[in-house]
């Protein structure tokens, strides 16, 4: 699995020219979209089996600041996956190595129509894919 990079814009820095918290938030979104990209389960092809994926809860620990122009790297890591629930684990380094914020994001799975779906069942592709990612 690829990391996902990211080029801190201007625009994602405060006064202070120090990017500001919520952006991390922002490029844990952009790693999982390249993330379900690269495992061959785009949100396109979600929305396409009527499957969505809301989050549910996000945690941010952050290490170092970045600021503009730093390259950011986000490894991500399926840290809990049960067909119901997942839990993704993201680790985001400068282009020094340094890791600058470590957090998480878990999502639950849904129909269209709100209700809640058991992946396993009615994925079973994509539930063998992560629990295949699953450590």
């Amino acid at each position: 699995m690829k990391p996902y990079k990211h080029t801190v814009q201007y625009y994602e820095t405060d006064k202070m020219g120090f990017t500001h918290h919520s952006n991390y938030i922002r490029w844990m979104e952009e790693a999982r979209v390249d993330f379900f990209d690269q495992i061959g389960w785009s949100y396109a092809k979600f929305e396409e089996e009527g499957l969505i994926s809301p989050v549910t809860s996000v945690e941010c620990k952050y290490k170092q600041s970045t600021t503009f122009p730093d390259e950011v790297s986000i490894d991500i890591k399926v840290v809990e996956f049960n067909g119901v629930k997942l839990k993704l684990g993201y680790t985001m380094t400068n282009q020094d190595g340094k890791t600058v914020c470590e957090a998480s994001s878990e999502h639950c799975f849904l129909s269209k129509d709100g209700k809640f779906v058991r992946v396993k069942k009615l994925y079973p592709e994509f539930y063998d894919v992560m629990e295949g990612l699953f450590y």
